[in-house]
């Protein structure tokens, strides 16, 4: 089964609502304000901002997604998901490399994301791919109590 990473069209907005609230589901989060902006405006959630969204397409269907968006000192990795059945296949860790080479493009010399400590395996990856832990610092994010950074 081979998987591509596209970015986003308009074609994918009911793909990525539908992936955004089955990981927010499965992890037993409540979709907050911000989640429902991004959900429902990607376009100008991201895109607009001069961001990216990056889709994988596995055997014509989306099958995970993630987000990167400018913010003061660097980008925002955000919103990232594989579907259950396409896990294991290394293709969280393909997005994120997708991410860091948007991102060393657009000439960003700091990745930063927040995440729940109950994502352990998300963790993980994100520690394997070079993130750091920070403090805890204010977020928009109810759920969010990690906080890493990866500098390039």
């Amino acid at each position: 089964m081979s998987a591509v990473i596209v970015d986003y069209r308009p074609e994918h907005a009911a793909a990525w609502a539908r992936l955004n609230a089955a990981w927010l589901a499965e992890g037993g989060f409540e979709i907050e304000a911000k989640d429902r902006s991004a959900i429902d405006d990607p376009q100008g959630s991201f895109l607009d901002r001069g961001g990216r969204i990056f889709i994988v397409e596995q055997n014509g269907e989306a099958v995970g997604c993630c987000a990167l968006v400018p913010i003061a000192d660097g980008a925002e990795v955000c919103k990232m998901t594989v579907t259950p059945a396409a896990r294991g296949q290394g293709l969280a860790r393909r997005l994120l490399e997708a991410c860091e080479a948007a991102a060393r493009e657009a000439g960003v010399q700091r990745l930063y994301l927040e995440t729940n400590s109950g994502l352990r395996t998300a963790i993980g990856l994100y520690e394997r791919f070079g993130f750091v832990h920070l403090p805890a610092r204010p977020t928009p994010y109810a759920r969010a109590d990690v906080f890493m950074e990866k500098r390039l």
